[in-house]
């Protein structure tokens, strides 16, 4: 049995959700009680809400390095700013009627893309990874057509942490004729960012990735850009989305947005180095581990090992009596069975992929939460190891390439 939990718990499972920074906090709680007029209103309540929302916008604006605060606009989450970017793509661009997407993508977008493929028809092209994720650039340049309407590639997995050429991928996406969108909720804040250089159509980003709330999320709609809207009813959003604002929400992801960009140049090196130590340790300490993800290009706060002969339930559930928290992949799919699409997609051995484990740091993370886990992981893994556990077949299918 692992050593009794210590008093500070370690989390290390940032790439599913953060702790909501006490700064944020603090700019957000004059919103629910002293500041809480709607900012479309005329009057003097009104007016100093909607001041604050204008300036998160522009805190923002400049995280993403975006041209105009206008082209900024708030959503309830990623997977809203994701299903608004592809719809609307589809439903404002005549003869184009078909979408590119990788085998990696985030369930926010594969699912819609499933779904629009079944209830409507719309052709998707799915676009394979090699062993180390990276998109199969010949195979992305065949799927670009004339009815192309749109290319959704994250720009960092979520899983692995490798990070996608997003300003060559728009270049042939632009080239073809369709609008470029890339999911970037587990890029920004942790990459710097910068939409006009990289000459991205559509970016979507989600606060509680990066120290701010639950709830509040946004999509970088590039000026000019004709944008359909996902929500229909008030004038909110320059008419792009209905719905009174979550005002404290945007306030929160604003001040999120200020905090990270101060602390981008210092903090990712910094996580960085951490994420290397916990690795070298583990493979130092560990026989038979594969680091999964492209090492020249992950995101710094990421490292998915995979422990062939230990399933992962068992390494994080132990983890967890051990105080350390963890995970297998995404959030949005915890509780399925088998390995995670993006290792199948890979071809990440059964074996090997059924035994991987997540480990997403933040600017939190300190040297004894990764000393903490060195301690800890060896006997775990070969508690587990040293056991006879059932196999059984995935039960994830693979879409084709």
């Amino acid at each position: 049995m692992p050593p009794a939990a210590p008093d500070r718990k370690v989390y290390l499972d940032n790439n599913a959700t953060t702790r909501v920074d006490p700064a944020v906090v603090a700019a957000m709680l004059p919103f629910f009680t002293e500041h809480y007029g709607n900012p479309s209103s005329l009057h003097g309540f009104g007016g100093v809400v909607a001041s604050a929302v204008a300036q998160a916008r522009r805190a923002v604006q400049g995280l993403l390095g975006a041209a105009a605060e206008q082209e900024i606009m708030f959503t309830a989450s990623g997977t809203e700013a994701d299903s608004t970017a592809i719809l609307s793509a589809l439903a404002t661009q005549p003869g184009r009627d078909e979408v590119v997407t990788s085998a990696v993508e985030h369930p926010a977008v594969l699912a819609l893309c499933q779904h629009l493929t079944k209830a409507r028809g719309t052709v998707v092209h799915v676009v394979p990874v090699d062993g180390l994720g990276r998109l199969d650039i010949e195979a992305y340049r065949r799927a670009l057509g004339p009815r192309t309407a749109i290319v959704s590639m994250m720009w960092a997995n979520n899983e692995t942490g490798t990070i996608f050429p997003v300003s060559d991928l728009a270049a042939l996406a632009h080239a073809a004729g369709a609008l470029f969108h890339t999911d970037a909720v587990q890029a920004v804040g942790k990459l710097t960012i910068d939409v006009q250089a990289a000459d991205i159509d559509m970016l979507s980003l989600s606060g509680h990735k990066l120290h701010a709330p639950k709830g509040i999320g946004a999509l970088y709609v590039r000026r000019g850009l004709r944008l359909t809207p996902l929500l229909r009813g008030g004038g909110q959003e320059r008419g792009r989305r209905a719905g009174t604002e979550n005002v404290p929400g945007i306030v929160g992801l604003g001040h999120a947005a200020e905090l990270a960009r101060a602390d981008l140049p210092d903090t990712m090196p910094r996580l960085g180095a951490l994420r290397d130590r916990l690795e070298h340790g583990v493979l130092a300490a560990i026989g038979d581990v594969l680091v999964t993800g492209d090492p020249a290009h992950r995101l710094p706060n990421t490292s998915n090992l995979a422990f062939p002969h230990a399933d992962s339930d068992g390494i994080l559930t132990l983890l967890d009596r051990a105080g350390i928290a963890c995970s297998s992949g995404s959030a949005c799919k915890s509780g399925m069975q088998g390995p995670s699409h993006v290792l199948r997609a890979m071809r990440v051995p059964f074996e090997t992929a059924h035994g991987a484990v997540r480990f997403s740091l933040s600017r939190e993370t300190t040297d004894s939460d990764i000393d903490r886990v060195l301690a800890v992981l060896p006997g775990i893994v070969s508690r587990l190891r040293a056991r006879p556990a059932a196999r059984g077949p995935s039960a994830i299918t693979l879409q084709p390439a």
